[in-house]
């Protein structure tokens, strides 16, 4: 190649290396509008309780035991639970919190020493409210990737874990974007447009909570409402992308020989989110399982057929209980 021409390539090469590189980063980010500090939001019930120095917001009913620690899925929150917290609580002492990233729990966007969006931090913030209250054990109930994260603090404290009741539990997927994209997603030009990817969820967020669903008609405009709540908080946008890139896949799978505890494994017959069939798979590969099918429900039961969540909880209660 003569030597002109291969000068020429080589800087039209580096100037398509500048534009990736800079021109993400001249991409203008508006500021959201219309959004507010947690606490503004609350409501009368709420609390904010400070675990590992971030504010998390929790609601608490009942006294006595059982207690029910409450662990909402992915893109949802505590007010997931609002049909089945007041029932709940006739049993005995019922928790329900915001997860990190999201609900009206505190969202940081720097911080020292641990990723506060990791499985692991998230594992110690459960296990530190617990130690708030003064609770020894728990039975855990987590929906979706609540349920993931119900495992994972069974497996790291099991201990503290008198019971697990998984709900339509993500144990065999998840863990977010594959491991390979996640060095290009954390790079300076992806973090600044990460926030108009997280921003879609505000137009397709409607249609998964429909898919979420085994009758989208049951939906009314009050709970539509709680699943938009958290995207009036500052900042969601931000965190959310630092959530996705904290996510690991947690290999569940291959640890469930570990559980010791009984387990309620619920699952709507119609989940298109956590395949049904995945759930009864899972309760047959765990030891001291339980399995409950709800019909004519999806990946929500507790939110669209409380009642028959609530009869599975109770009968399962019964049965381990001496």
């Amino acid at each position: 190649m003569h030597p002109t021409r291969k000068r020429n390539g080589l800087l039209i090469l580096a100037g398509g290396l500048v534009v990736l590189a800079v021109g993400p980063l001249l991409i203008p980010i508006k500021s959201l509008k219309n959004t507010s500090p947690p606490q503004a939001l609350a409501d009368e019930d709420s609390q904010f309780i400070e675990i590992n120095g971030l504010d998390i917001h929790v609601k608490k009913m009942g006294k006595g035991e059982p207690i029910f620690l409450l662990m909402h899925g992915f893109a949802s929150s505590l007010h997931s639970w609002q049909a089945v917290m007041e029932p709940l609580s006739r049993l005995g002492t019922v928790i329900a919190y915001d997860r990190t990233g999201f609900g009206l729990s505190e969202r940081p966007i720097t911080w020292q020493g641990q990723n506060p969006y990791s499985a692991e931090a998230q594992v110690e913030i459960a296990v530190k409210l617990l130690d708030h209250f003064s609770i020894q054990k728990a039975i855990l109930v987590g929906n979706s990737a609540g349920g993931t994260l119900a495992m994972q603090t069974t497996l790291a404290y099991p201990q503290r874990v008198s019971a697990l009741i998984l709900v339509d539990p993500a144990i065999y997927k998840g863990g977010g974007a594959p491991q390979w994209m996640k060095p290009l997603l954390a790079t300076p030009q992806m973090r600044h447009l990460g926030p108009l990817i997280t921003r879609q969820i505000l137009k397709r967020g409607p249609d998964l909570i429909k898919l979420a669903w085994h009758d989208p008609a049951l939906l009314s405009p009050e709970m539509m409402e709680f699943y938009q709540k958290p995207y009036r908080v500052e900042n969601w946008d931000k965190a959310l992308w630092e959530f996705t890139l904290a996510s690991r896949p947690a290999d569940l799978n291959e640890r469930l020989d570990e559980v010791s505890v009984p387990v309620l494994v619920i699952t709507g017959d119609d989940d298109r989110i956590v395949p049904t069939k995945d759930s009864i798979r899972l309760a047959g590969e765990l030891g001291n399982a339980r399995l409950v099918v709800i019909a004519e429900s999806g990946h929500v039961p507790h939110e669209e057929k409380p009642q028959a969540f609530l009869e599975a909880v109770t009968n399962f209660l019964n049965n381990i209980q001496p």
